[in-house]
C-alpha cells in the first residue's frame, strides 16, 4: 500500500522523531522572531535617546560636549 510518508510514520509508530523535528523548528522560528524584535526595540530606544539629547543641546540645557559624553556612555554593542 502506498501511503503518504506522514501517515505511514504514524501507522508504524515513528511519530516521535517527526514531532521532535517540528517542535525544534517551531522553537527556532520563535527564537529568531524574538531576537529580531529585541534588536528593533533596542535600536528604537537608542534613537529616541539620541533625539532627546539633541533636543537638550538645541534648547541650551546641555553643552554639545556633555551630549557627546552621554551618547558615548554605556556598554558597547557589537553593531556600534
Amino acid at each position: 500500500m502506498n501511503l503518504p510518508p506522514l501517515i505511514a510514520a504514524v501507522e508504524s509508530g515513528d511519530i516521535v522523531p517527526i514531532v521532535a523535528i517540528v517542535t525544534a523548528g517551531f522553537v527556532g522560528l520563535v527564537w529568531a522572531v524574538l531576537s529580531v524584535v529585541q534588536g528593533m526595540r533596542r535600536d528604537r530606544e537608542r534613537e529616541q535617546s539620541r533625539r532627546e539629547i539633541a533636543a537638550y543641546i538645541a534648547e541650551g540645557s546641555m553643552t554639545p560636549e556633555q551630549g557627546e559624553r552621554l551618547m558615548n556612555a554605556g556598554p558597547r554593542t557589537s553593531d556600534d
